[in-house]
């Protein structure tokens, strides 16, 4: 096919309508690239679930055509979903930085997958993977290391800015690469793809270094213990509480499974740099005086089994919170997690501690661009086409606004969903399809066997409870031989409700009259009589509608 014909596919599988579970298809004839890979963590009403992560039907059908993996930075959201991805594609190449696969590594070595297949890149180089030359463009996030993409295709320059921020004072000193996405767009760029996070905040996101006033401000106000809870990933808030701790003679414990992973890797290659004798094991805290300890944790967003959280409720083991302590939460509660984190800090305060939190008190930045950065990317990069990518669709919108705000034609820019096929020439977009995308649910070992339905069963469990009705019938006759009996399980309390089970119980014995009437005995249509009577009985009784589960015994 010559170039001229050549089509460039873009095909986002998550990430678009939601945060998390970021990942984007580029194809061009038979040659796949996958951009990221991410999880998102599960919604209140999906009962039971551990992780979501993307629907990769539409890889597994062109199985041999994916040449490799990029990841733009080491979040969850963007590397989670690799353990799965990789069971079926072991074989593909993946390329990040080294911060980033040292994380995943970790991942991938916890979920028993082999991890031949990463290779490591430094900001500035440049890979080949089937048709795509892809760069990697050094940008500021709240993780080291994190990389926008040029991607070279035969119909043209892709840029993909990742998760970023403009940050001109950063904690390493290595600032967002503005001569490199300024060079791609005086060479002409085809497409942009570029983070819709803070899209809708005006002005500037602060610098991370700002963290560090505030955590010395704190530091200096505090006489007994300080309890720093904040995302293991954000290992520039990490050092910055390491190097403010040895600055007022602390020794610093670490805490939380994910946290010590991160800490321990992040020493390893150098991304954290902690003076000799600083860093304590958590059994050590007792050796020393209150006011000589600082902790740091896991726990920002709330979570029930987080370390700050079994503190909050006197359940962890080895710290028990004590009037005097002061917590500090930097972190912003991920949305749908405003509750579990009012619910700690209302539990700390409880206890005594003093919590220091809040946008206000200056101890937590984000780490994505707002709006005059975002407009900054847009003016550098000069993209023909745009994709605003990695946000709810509110943020989609308003970022499509920004550029239209900035003279992009209103044709020119895409706002898609998961799934959709965008499809490219030099001169033309449009929509082109839509393949197989959407969340897939991982219980516990269990990997996409719960959906709607089961779902939707846990809801009603959890919401009304569920009555057994055990049965034993003859066979032959089917006349009831024993039963009916009736167990509850969070509908009512048996021995508190005699009277309702006992009605319940007559209601069964009417509707297994009315089944067996004469007729040859069906199971199938017993089950359903007495769930229908019992199910009419008990609604207009309570107002409630438990499962009802009828079981029938043979004879």
């Amino acid at each position: 096919m010559s170039k001229g014909t050549q089509k460039l596919q873009i095909i986002p599988l998550g990430g678009l309508g939601e945060i998390g579970k970021n990942m984007t298809v580029v194809r061009v004839d038979d040659d796949i690239l996958l951009v990221d890979a991410g999880l998102m963590f599960p919604e209140e009403d999906m009962l039971g679930i551990d992780l979501v992560i993307p629907d990769i039907s539409y890889l597994l059908e062109n199985r041999g055509k994916l040449r490799a993996i990029v990841l733009t930075h080491g979040h969850e959201d963007h590397i989670g979903s690799l353990p799965y991805v990789l069971r079926e594609f072991p074989d593909v190449p993946v390329y990040g930085t080294k911060l980033t696969l040292g994380i995943l590594s970790g991942r991938l070595k916890e979920g028993g997958v082999n991890a031949t297949g990463l290779q490591a890149v430094n900001p500035g180089d440049i890979i080949n993977a089937g048709c795509f030359s892809v760069g990697f463009i050094r940008v500021n996030h709240s993780i080291p290391d994190a990389v926008g993409l040029s991607i070279k295709t035969p119909v043209g320059m892709i840029v993909h800015t990742g998760d970023f921020k403009l940050d001109y004072t950063p904690v390493d000193g290595k600032m967002t690469d503005f001569r490199r996405f300024s060079d791609l767009g005086n060479k002409g760029v085809l497409l942009l793809l570029a983070d819709s996070t803070n899209a809708e905040r005006e002005g500037h996101t602060p610098s991370e270094s700002t963290v560090g006033l505030a955590f010395d401000k704190a530091f200096h106000n505090a006489r007994q213990r300080i309890i720093v809870a904040t995302f293991s990933s954000n290992v520039h808030r990490i050092q910055q509480v390491i190097t403010t701790a040895a600055r007022y003679g602390r020794k610093v414990a670490i805490l939380g499974r994910s946290m010590v992973n991160v800490v321990t890797i992040s020493r390893e290659l150098g991304y954290i740099e902690a003076p000799e004798g600083i860093l304590i094991g958590i059994e050590e805290i007792h050796n020393y005086k209150a006011s000589d300890i600082v902790i740091i944790t896991t726990g920002s967003q709330g979570e029930p089994m987080s370390a700050l959280t079994r503190m909050a409720t006197g359940e962890h083991r080895q710290v028990e919170i004590v009037p005097g302590d002061t917590v500090i939460i930097s972190a912003t509660p991920i949305p749908g997690n405003e509750k579990l984190v009012s619910r700690t800090i209302d539990k700390l305060l409880k206890l005594g501690a003093q919590v220091i939190y809040g946008h206000a008190e200056g101890i937590h930045v984000s780490g994505h661009a707002s709006q005059e950065e975002i407009k900054l990317i847009h003016n550098l990069v000069r993209p023909k086409f745009f994709i605003p990518v990695h946000g709810e669709y509110r943020h989609l919108v308003k970022h499509a606004k920004i550029a239209q705000e900035l003279g992009m034609p209103k044709e020119n820019i895409f706002i898609s969903e998961n799934g959709q096929v965008l499809e490219f020439t030099r001169d033309t977009g449009t929509v082109a399809g839509k393949v197989t995308a959407g969340p897939v649910l991982v219980d516990g070992l269990g990997v996409g066997d719960v959906g709607n339905i089961v779902l939707r069963d846990r809801r009603q469990l959890s919401q009304d409870g569920i009555l057994i009705i055990v049965l034993t019938m003859n066979k032959a006759s089917g006349q009831v031989v024993a039963g009916p009996d009736i167990v509850s399980r969070g509908f009512v309390y048996v021995r508190e409700s005699e009277e309702l089970m006992d009605e319940c119980k007559e209601r069964v014995e009417q509707a297994l009259v009315r089944c067996l009437d004469g007729k040859v005995p069906e199971w199938a249509a017993i089950k359903s009589g007495v769930r229908d009577a019992l199910s009419r009985f008990i609604y207009e009784k309570t107002k409630r509608r438990p499962m009802i589960l009828p079981i029938i015994m043979e004879v």
